[in-house]
């Protein structure tokens, strides 16, 4: 492995560069940089349609779906400079967690249909995997899909999903054969939102933001052209989907941000009339995350090189997965620490005052915002996605044989 970028490298991180100073939107960029979750609907569309336009909406896709045909290491470079750049992460749900599947285990008419719009940006897609009795533990799904001619009736209850309510469409996780097993009798279902019997209820979080939902299916009549892959298969599609997106949850680009963040934060406010930069107590523990970030990321980069390893895939997945998301929560919380007291202030979202840059001022800086939010929105990360208890089992499991 390589440890320096190539001058090829280093010219494709130019072309970005310029892409980005001309064409992120100056009010998308600071909403972004603030640290509020979730970004606006109107931000996440207007970027995903400049990325699309320019063919840069979905660089990890197969070429002939719509991707650039990029090295990983000039994925990499890409997610470096957006995130540098304070641009909008596009919609995981659909292009990240859905899109694959569909491109994956879908049919012709399925990709022809589904893949198109999800790359312009034309909706946003929610997941419909979690209950309120089947988190972690997806196998014990209660939903159900019961056939009816040339549609499944879906009724349930699916909780915790993200941006729900910016939503048109979902893909949901259903039981399809209450007498198989259970990890078979599990399919993989796209649901329009605006479907009659659907109802979506927000869940506001501790940080005041609304980015979770509850969804109810009520009757819902789906479409069985709307089944992904074969009836029955869903439990493989979602492993299939889990492992990516275990792999993307390292957040390095995330982490390495806030950690800029800190770093700007400590070298303006001061201790016992020194700066905070220049304690030996904050030094160290900036120090920490910085190497633990850099070891996470050189491993990251690995599995995106395809690297043969003896490790089990999905064990390497889950690690990535739970070392990504501690280090979230350290880097956010180094950034509120060297925040200090103006940490406590309430800050209602993008409609607070703090947030425009105008107001800032030397008592409240316009690198206050957002600081808590954030902090306390990564208080998820270690649950999300699998908890790290489950994630830990899976990596004793199918690692070590334990």
């Amino acid at each position: 492995m390589e440890f320096q970028y190539s001058a090829a490298d280093e010219a494709f991180r130019k072309e970005v560069r310029e892409f980005l100073a001309a064409h992120l939107p100056a009010d998308i960029a600071h909403r972004h940089a603030l640290g509020f979750h979730p970004a606006p609907k109107d931000d996440l569309l207007r970027w995903n349609r400049v990325l699309a336009e320019r063919g840069w909406a979905a660089p990890h896709w197969p070429r002939e779906h719509g991707g650039t045909g990029w090295s990983p290491v000039q994925c990499h470079i890409f997610e470096q400079e957006c995130q540098r750049a304070h641009a909008p992460s596009l919609s995981w749900q659909g292009l990240r967690l859905c899109a694959p599947v569909i491109y994956t285990f879908g049919s012709e008419a399925q990709k022809a249909r589904f893949l198109p719009p999800i790359l312009r940006g034309d909706y946003l897609l929610a997941q419909g995997f979690s209950e309120p009795n089947a988190g972690s533990d997806l196998v014990s799904l209660k939903t159900s899909a019961v056939r009816d001619g040339d549609h499944y009736v879906v009724n349930g209850q699916k909780t915790w999903s993200s941006e729900g309510h910016y939503a048109d469409w979902g893909f949901f996780l259903v039981r399809t054969d209450s007498a198989a097993k259970p990890q078979r009798g599990i399919s993989f279902l796209m649901i329009d939102l605006r479907s009659p019997g659907v109802s979506v209820r927000p869940i506001l979080m501790f940080n005041g933001m609304h980015y979770v939902n509850e969804i109810f299916l009520d009757n819902v009549r789906v479409p069985a052209e709307n089944l992904i892959g074969d009836e029955g298969a869903g439990w493989s599609y979602a492993k299939f989907l889990l492992d990516n997106e275990r792999t993307s949850s390292a957040f390095i680009y995330f982490s390495r941000e806030w950690l800029t963040r800190a770093r700007a934060i400590a070298a303006r406010e001061t201790a016992g009339g020194m700066r905070l930069i220049d304690t030996p107590a904050f030094q160290r523990k900036l120090a920490a995350v910085e190497i633990d970030l850099q070891a996470l990321e050189f491993s990251v980069l690995r599995v995106l090189a395809s690297e043969k390893t003896r490790w089990n895939a999905t064990a390497v997945a889950s690690a990535l997965k739970v070392r990504g998301s501690e280090i979230q929560q350290r880097a956010t919380e180094l950034a509120l620490d060297a925040l200090g007291l103006r940490g406590l202030r309430a800050i209602d979202g993008f409609a607070d005052p703090l947030c425009d840059p105008a107001k800032a001022s030397e008592a409240w800086p316009g690198d206050v915002a957002g600081v808590a939010s954030g902090m306390l929105q990564t208080r998820a990360v270690t649950i999300y996605g699998g908890a790290k208890e489950v994630q830990k089992n899976i990596i004793s499991r199918l690692a070590f044989g334990l």
